[in-house]
């Protein structure tokens, strides 16, 4: 170990230790400072990075060094407030200690990182049992009672429904031409070409498909997608909230409207969930929304952050994929199963605080909407998936800049057209005092806008 690692790892160390040994109420009042019980350590150099991960840019000491709960420090010793959970999977927060604990008793128990698929450990066949409850909460005898669970994130996953979504439309085929894929404007179903070619990109190379964009809610031009299509509809894509379009809800009685539709013409209904599953106390939005899709696409905050782990829960019907012709190679990764098992334990124990602290960030929002309407058009989303959107980009840009200056990490969409709003995704350890100083901090942060 050289002497810039050791000199690293001793402020890693301190940070943690200031974390963890301040209450809430501390940490929010110095939000925004450099703390000073903590010393700074040296930025590694970024250079190799990609140009949009970072690479390139001046090293300034704003890069993580050591997190707790929803609180992280810089390299420089500023504490910051993390209000999106990562990058919307840590559920709850960092190194939360119950599955920090649960990792390290699984490892005495001789539970396993990883093994042959064709030979699952107990949690992955337990985690696949777990999720097939949850759902079909709202199902009737046509149920999802499939899954595919492998080590990889939730791109992977989104093209394992794309493929099979493709092999039952050819299974069924009944309709001349391409198959036709509904999605939604401003969609978002990971990094896979297939999947991106759903947003608009790879038009020339992942071709011989029809991609039908349609505005989320519009009931009458979805009824019409579908009247044009008919038996050629292969799949109807949607996210519950869109946090690649600010934040939009997309209303329960629309998705509804899309089953009815897809029913109709034997089509696939494909809800990605991998920002929405497990923020909810019935885990998928499906299951509040009271409709139940023929796939449910998983990932992000099931493991909570500790390991990408991702799956797709389908209808028997569609299981007309080989071995390794989805996902990945690898097999169902037990140890960061049963991380999810514990982690589903969690939200099950705390079921009754979650929906009413995820309103609160939902009413606070709307507050401020209504409270500073000349540069606020609305609040979005749904429980801890909340956004506000701007009238003008500069201003959404403005108010994100000055967020960071204070300490309060969220995210900004201000880089398509039209888009111009900030968006939060809080973690379960999220109480009444970290959303009330979120929403208070906002609240001066606007009010210094004009």
């Amino acid at each position: 170990m050289t002497i810039s690692t050791q000199q690293r790892w001793s402020a890693m160390k301190a940070a943690t230790q200031y974390l963890q040994s301040h209450s809430t109420k501390d940490l929010l009042e110095r939000v925004g400072q450099r703390v000073p019980d903590v010393a700074c350590c040296d930025s590694t150099d970024k250079q190799f990075l990609p140009s949009s991960y970072g690479g390139g840019r001046p090293n300034d000491g704003g890069d993580f060094l050591a997190g707790h709960g929803l609180f992280y420090l810089t390299e420089e010793g500023r504490l910051f407030l993390d209000c999106t959970s990562g990058h919307y999977q840590m559920l709850w927060g960092y190194n939360p200690p119950a599955l920090c604990e649960a990792i390290h008793e699984a490892q005495q128990a001789g539970i396993v990182w990883d093994n042959h698929s064709n030979i699952p450990q107990w949690p992955v066949k337990q985690l696949a049992q777990r999720l097939e409850t949850y759902a079909n909460i709202a199902a009737g005898e046509d149920r999802l009672d499939k899954i595919l669970i492998g080590v990889c994130t939730g791109s992977s996953a989104c093209a394992a429904a794309l493929k099979m979504q493709l092999s039952y439309y050819e299974h069924r085929r009944d309709g001349e031409g391409p198959p036709v894929f509904i999605v939604l404007e401003g969609n978002y179903h990971g990094t896979d070409m297939f999947a991106q070619r759903l947003r608009g990109m790879w038009r020339d190379y992942v071709t011989n498909i029809v991609v039908a964009t349609v505005e989320p809610n519009d009931i009458e031009e979805l009824h019409a997608i579908f009247e044009r299509y008919g038996p050629r509809v292969a799949a109807f894509w949607a996210e519950p909230v869109m946090m690649n379009r600010e934040a939009i809800l997309v209303q329960p009685e629309y998705l509804r409207v899309a089953r009815e539709c897809c029913d109709s013409v034997g089509a696939a209904m494909c809800i990605d969930e991998i920002q929405t599953g497990f923020w909810q106390p019935r885990i998928f939005s499906s299951a509040e929304f009271d409709f139940t899709p023929d796939m449910i696409v998983v990932g992000k905050g099931m493991t909570a952050g500790f390991h990408p782990l991702s799956g797709l829960l389908f209808k028997s019907r569609y299981d007309l994929l080989e071995q390794y012709d989805a996902l990945n190679t690898n097999g169902g990764a037990a140890l960061a199963s049963y991380v999810a098992l514990r982690s589903l334990d969690l939200v099950e124990a705390q079921a009754d605080r979650i929906a009413p602290l995820g309103e609160r960030v939902m009413n606070g929002f709307r507050k401020l909407a209504e409270k500073h309407a000349d540069l606020l058009v609305e609040a979005r989303g749904h429980g801890y998936l909340a956004g506000l959107k701007f009238k003008r980009d500069k201003d959404a840009l403005a108010f994100h800049q000055r967020a960071l200056e204070n300490g309060i990490w969220i995210r900004a969409h201000a880089y398509h057209a039209g888009h111009s709003a900030i968006l939060t995704k809080l973690g379960m350890p999220a109480d009444e005092t970290i959303i009330d100083f979120l929403v208070e901090r906002f609240d001066a942060l606007l009010a210094q806008s004009r």
